[in-house]
């Protein structure tokens, strides 16, 4: 079992109701993550009078939304059309969901036409919101879009978790260092997590951070979240991705390059096997970054190492072993990081724990 969490971005996004202190319990915790739980963020009545997407952006929102309410993939969806006589492959209905490219062509118009009968949309509510004709080629992704697309990949966990907001990742604050701190259980289960992020402002008026933590298996959900600097604006646990997203707010608006940190730790329900590793991913250059890892007395690992990767999924590079203290912790410490993920992992003797002290 793992964790991956992202390094923390800036999302201007409404406001949520919590404590002062940004704590939450158990019971409290239960109920903000109801909704989440089901797949849904949670409404906030104070924004029910949406502003409605740019002209741009009316057609991907409306294909997102619909294929959501669906729940079909675009692998399934580009069957129905290869069924009806009609080849457009995933990338293009990526491409189009995401805004990167619109149908133009005749046979795209077509293939728009079955959407909306695949998607039971009435006649007309996808075509219609079809803006001018493009100039030729592919649109850019959003650069904070694109810096997590090239160490995520195309439909990651974040990417579905995050929905919409995806687009504009990254694009208030940037993470300058970052401090986490893994505590394992007697049974080598993941048990707490918590962090401390530094994170300076790109531009003026940043107020919040947005953060996802994706867990390996399904039983690892969070038991209860502690915001220690800053305040717990959004706390939502999507339980079919196994992540949890969080919002947390920094108290006031930053100058541009000012700077604040946000600290917080979530307790974790045990999973059914025991932990093997634990990973952060980071889409920019990180000037420091500080992973403990913390062992219980009766569930030693024979040994730990820490690698790298240039992006999530792909075979781990720069392995190196490193040695636990009398503590029955290990650490890496690592400077000037680049973008892409940083782990470190470790091995239980056939599965069976070591006990006592090492040095």
């Amino acid at each position: 079992m793992s964790s991956r969490m992202e390094a923390g971005v800036g999302l201007p996004d409404a406001e949520g109701a919590r404590s002062a202190s940004g704590a939450t319990n158990a019971r409290d915790l239960r109920k903000a993550l109801k909704a989440g739980a089901a797949g849904t963020p949670p409404h906030d009545e104070s924004s029910a009078a949406e502003t409605p997407p740019p002209a741009s952006d009316a057609f991907p929102t409306a294909l997102r939304e619909a294929l959501g309410r669906r729940g079909l993939s675009l692998e399934r969806v580009s069957e129905r059309l290869r069924a009806r006589g009609i080849g457009v492959s995933q990338a293009t209905l990526s491409s189009w969901q995401r805004g990167r490219s619109q149908p133009e062509r005749a046979r795209s118009l077509r293939a728009v036409e079955v959407l909306e009968e695949i998607l039971d949309l009435p006649g007309g509510a996808l075509r219609s919101l079809l803006g001018p004709r493009r100039p030729r080629g592919r649109v850019a992704p959003a650069r904070g879009e694109g810096a997590a697309l090239q160490v995520l990949g195309e439909d990651s966990v974040v990417e579905k978790a995050l929905g919409e907001r995806f687009r504009h990742f990254n694009q208030e604050t940037g993470s300058l260092l970052i401090h986490d701190v893994v505590t394992l259980g007697a049974s080598g289960t993941l048990s707490n997590l918590s962090t401390t992020n530094v994170l300076r402002a790109n531009r003026a008026g940043a107020d919040r951070a947005l953060f996802v933590l994706s867990f390996d298996d399904e039983q690892a959900e969070p038991l209860d979240i502690r915001v220690t600097s800053g305040r717990l604006g959004e706390a939502t646990y999507l339980k079919g991705l196994k992540s949890l997203v969080l919002e947390i707010h920094f108290g006031r608006e930053l100058a541009k390059l000012d700077t604040t940190v946000v600290s917080y730790a979530v307790d974790v329900s045990p999973s059914r096997e025991p932990a093997t590793h634990y990973e952060r991913w980071s889409r920019a250059n990180l000037h420091e970054y500080l992973q403990q890892v913390f062992f219980h007395p009766d569930a030693l690992p024979s040994g730990c190492r820490r690698y790298f990767r240039d992006q999530v999924g792909s075979p781990p590079r720069a392995q190196r072993r490193i040695s636990m203290n009398d503590s029955h912790s290990t650490h890496v410490l690592a400077s000037r990081c680049k973008p892409g993920v940083h782990g470190v992992a470790w091995d239980f003797d056939t599965g069976e724990f070591r006990h006592g002290r090492t040095g």
